[in-house]
């Protein structure tokens, strides 16, 4: 069998990636060592302020155990924790750039393999020798813009747009962020989604992001700076960050002896932009399950036995939490009078313990039947006077770019 633990890195530089929002909740609790907890979340998170359009806010956090939070993770520094720990555990990295991949027609019934036709880079040299690999499995983690994806005709997918900052603001603004993320909610800041300041070790993260708006996120950009006002004041942009995050899984996550995994697959939630615990989940899934078909390299896996395993239990795991999430967010996120709603009922101790349980530990929680029907009340009382206070949403019209936008 060729290649069985070979792993394309597209670049061993500190990754320019925006999390949206960049949460490690569950990682951690499954990697205890005290290199990852101290260094690659600096900043444990456990209160959360909600700012709605008319500027109400509402923290939350409180119903939150002494060990629970969500930690604030740096890209540039966890990817290069997994990579180094992929080659700890055996793993072959190639410093390259896939610029193509030889599918052969059968593959999906015969066990040609696959070739990689990549340039591989070398430490000192920005020019790159071409080179190729035979394969005979891919497992494509490469991203929202995969070209794993394109290869294997995965179908296409909805995407946002994510902007973020990186802004250093001085050690006494920097307290208040200590356990305090912000969360802004209104069509200022998105007309779909939301802006956000994390605190990330020494700096804060300020950002936002849109689906169906996207040439406006500069304008964007600047109402979420506006909106932190003078807790961000007199900051300095150290890095800027841009891209595009999935919204909703590839028609095609598995074709022939190929799977997707990732935001590659369209694994990022609604509502609230996480995509680096499912990321981590399905590399995991994807890998463990193809390994066990394999038996010890005897044998091939074929499109089928991925799906009845890999994808299946991935499905019966987080579909539900997706579903949930995508729901959550067309009803507050869609206009002022929602968004203003929205917050409202964080003030709920309830819901506040529903929406930290179900996040921390990616399951849609059971719940108190007699505080459900309780919270529908409360739902639509909330929705019927954020409605009447609210301001109208702003209009706006992008015909062209929304002709690239599916369904």
């Amino acid at each position: 069998l060729r290649n069985l633990a070979s792993m394309f890195s597209t670049s061993m530089r500190p990754s320019q990636k925006v999390d949206c929002p960049s949460k490690v909740p569950r990682i951690c609790s499954k990697l205890r060592a005290s290199w990852f907890c101290v260094n690659i979340k600096p900043r444990d998170v456990r209160k959360m302020n909600l700012i709605s359009p008319t500027g109400v806010e509402v923290n939350i956090g409180e119903t939150l155990q002494p060990d629970e939070y969500i930690g604030m993770c740096r890209r540039e520094i966890l990817d290069k924790y997994i990579r180094d720990r992929a080659i700890e555990y055996g793993a072959e990295i190639v410093n390259g750039l896939v610029t193509a991949i030889d599918v052969p027609e059968g593959h999906k019934t015969n066990e040609e393999p696959y070739t990689l036709h990549y340039q591989e880079f070398v430490e000192g040299s920005s020019a790159g020798v071409a080179k190729t690999m035979d394969v005979d499995v891919i497992v494509g983690a490469d991203g929202a813009n995969s070209r794993v994806a394109k290869a294997m005709d995965a179908g296409l997918y909805n995407f946002a747009i994510a902007f973020q900052e990186r802004i250093k603001i001085s050690e006494e603004k920097m307290e208040f962020y200590e356990e305090m993320a912000e969360m802004y909610v209104g069509d200022d800041v998105s007309p779909d989604f939301y802006g956000w300041v994390f605190p990330k070790y020494d700096h804060v993260g300020v950002g936002t992001g849109t689906v169906v708006n996207r040439p406006a996120i500069k304008q964007y950009q600047k109402a979420i700076r506006d909106r932190a006002g003078d807790k961000i004041a007199g900051g300095k942009i150290i890095k800027v960050e841009a891209h595009p995050i999935p919204e909703h899984y590839r028609p095609r996550r598995v074709q022939g002896r190929i799977a997707l995994v990732g935001d590659a697959a369209g694994y990022v939630t609604k509502c609230s932009g996480e995509g680096i615990y499912f990321a981590a989940k399905s590399g995991r899934m994807a890998a463990e399950e193809i390994v066990a078909i394999m038996k010890g390299g005897s044998r091939l896996p074929t499109q089928a036995e991925i799906e009845d395993t890999y994808i299946a239990k991935y499905d019966k795991l987080y579909g539900p939490t997706y579903a949930v999430l995508d729901i959550l967010q067309k009803v507050f996120y869609s206009n002022n009078g929602a968004r203003e709603a929205f917050v409202e009922l964080c003030n709920s101790k309830y819901v506040q313990q529903v929406t930290f349980d179900s996040y921390l530990y990616k399951r849609v929680q059971g719940n108190n039947p007699l505080d459900d029907i309780k919270l529908l009340g409360e739902t639509i009382g909330c929705l019927i006077k954020g409605y009447a206070n609210a301001k109208p949403d702003a209009e706006f019209s992008n015909p062209i770019e929304s002709q690239k936008r599916l369904g």
